[in-house]
């Protein structure tokens, strides 16, 4: 049975919209379960693991998910971060991860490090598309992937957006690179960038280009997935961050209602997964 499973951030939900009220944590959790999200991103760059014991047992009156975003800054951090996913029930932790060699042939023992001990503990990981982590540079990420056949990949195609200031159109060669990326990727998340900002506001007109673009993208990761998974949960986390990710006009007021629009990539990528085939 594969079953879509769409998830939220908690850090997308501090604040949640233009005006900056950070809301409890009772209240994000009810909010989401509402809104009909499974599960929720708790993001340790952005809050810590207090945080991530605070929000469990109202994420559990919910019935909501959690899947832990991890920063490591040593090889031997991850593990006490493995090991409380593992008690929380995370289904994977999503590693950021902060050592950083410049060589690649430095990179691919971290990685296999890494890796290792998630064998080991018994947690999955994937290693996210990111800026300022191990994975920040697209060719670099696309050289550990060929040098490590296990890498699996959360695709947050954004960074990679930004990071190599892509023309738009992009060229058949450089979409054949994400296309490398989404073949390796076992997660998604949602957010649309353009060559120079991180974050677009999804219904302004001057977006369309790439709004569709992601579009596109997230349609081709699913079916990749699904055309390598017979069962098992495929996870897209609608990841839309507040300022300074979000732009603010000179009040410093956001520019648009961000959890308006991660419920409706919530039902792109429900429609997507339907018309590929749905559950089953």
């Amino acid at each position: 049975m594969r079953r879509l499973q769409v998830y939220t951030s908690l850090w997308a939900m501090q604040p949640h919209d233009q005006t900056g009220v950070k809301l409890p944590l009772d209240q994000v959790c009810e909010m989401v379960a509402q809104a009909g999200f499974d599960g929720m991103a708790i993001d340790l760059g952005a809050s810590d693991i207090a945080v991530a014991h605070a929000v469990r047992p109202h994420m559990e009156a919910h019935g909501l998910t959690p899947l832990i975003v991890a920063f490591p800054k040593t090889i031997e951090s991850l593990e006490d971060t493995l090991h409380m996913a593992a008690d929380l029930g995370a289904p994977f932790v999503d590693v950021i991860g902060q050592v950083m060699p410049i060589a690649l042939d430095d990179m691919v023992p971290v990685i296999e490090a890494w890796m290792d001990m998630a064998d080991r503990i018994g947690v999955p990981i994937q290693f996210e598309t990111h800026r300022n982590c191990i994975t920040n540079d697209l060719f670099v990420t696309l050289q550990l992937l060929d040098r490590i056949p296990d890498m699996r990949l959360c695709a947050d195609l954004s960074h990679y957006v930004v990071d190599r200031e892509f023309w738009f159109p992009l060229s058949d060669h450089d979409m054949g690179l994400i296309s490398r990326i989404l073949q390796r990727s076992d997660s998604f998340q949602g957010r649309v960038a353009s060559r120079q900002q991180i974050q677009l506001q999804l219904d302004f007109p001057q977006n369309k280009k790439w709004v569709d673009l992601f579009k596109g993208w997230w349609r081709e990761g699913l079916a990749d997935w699904r055309a390598r998974n017979v069962s098992g949960d495929c996870i897209f986390v609608c990841e839309l961050g507040p300022p300074e990710y979000a732009m603010t006009d000179a009040q410093g007021r956001e520019m648009s209602n961000r959890w308006e629009e991660a419920q409706v990539i919530a039902t792109w990528v429900r429609q997507m997964w339907d018309e590929l085939g749905g559950d089953g």
